[in-house]
């Protein structure tokens, strides 16, 4: 039968880890696992940045196909307004410009977190057509 020894003598002292040596390894170990709860952190915060831009990217969508389905010839100018999606209020601001061809207009919705205009959650673009022989 074998025998296994833990500790090994070493010219009259036991060989093992010294204090030192264990605490220098308990210190990387917990910058190690502080930087894991950091990174993990900042994950959730990321997942609620991304749902705030998928709801907005849907109130920009909302109000493009609104405008499709109605079929409506938007005049020139600029609109503001606030559509509430998933619980949240979003402001909105839609530019609607003339292009070349008069048959056409383009239409730029931007979506912000309200009340506020800082910072764009979504930026979308459509095209809306004039058909010809349509008085409009």
């Amino acid at each position: 039968m074998k025998e296994y020894r833990v500790a090994h003598w070493h010219r009259g002292r036991l060989a093992g880890f010294t204090l030192i040596e264990v605490l220098v390894a308990l210190a990387i170990i917990s910058i190690a696992l502080l930087a894991a709860l950091r990174v993990a952190g900042q994950g959730t915060t990321n997942v609620s940045e991304l749902r705030t831009r998928l709801l907005a990217g849907w109130v920009a969508e909302n109000i493009l196909a609104e405008h499709r389905a109605r079929g409506d010839w938007l005049p020139l100018g600029i609109n503001r307004g606030k559509e509430r999606e998933g619980g949240i209020e979003f402001a909105w601001r839609r530019e609607v410009v003339s292009t070349p061809n008069p048959a056409f207009r383009r239409v730029d919705v931007f979506v912000f977190m309200a009340p506020e205009d800082a910072r764009v959650l979504a930026h979308f673009t459509a095209f809306a057509v004039n058909p010809p022989n349509t008085a409009r």
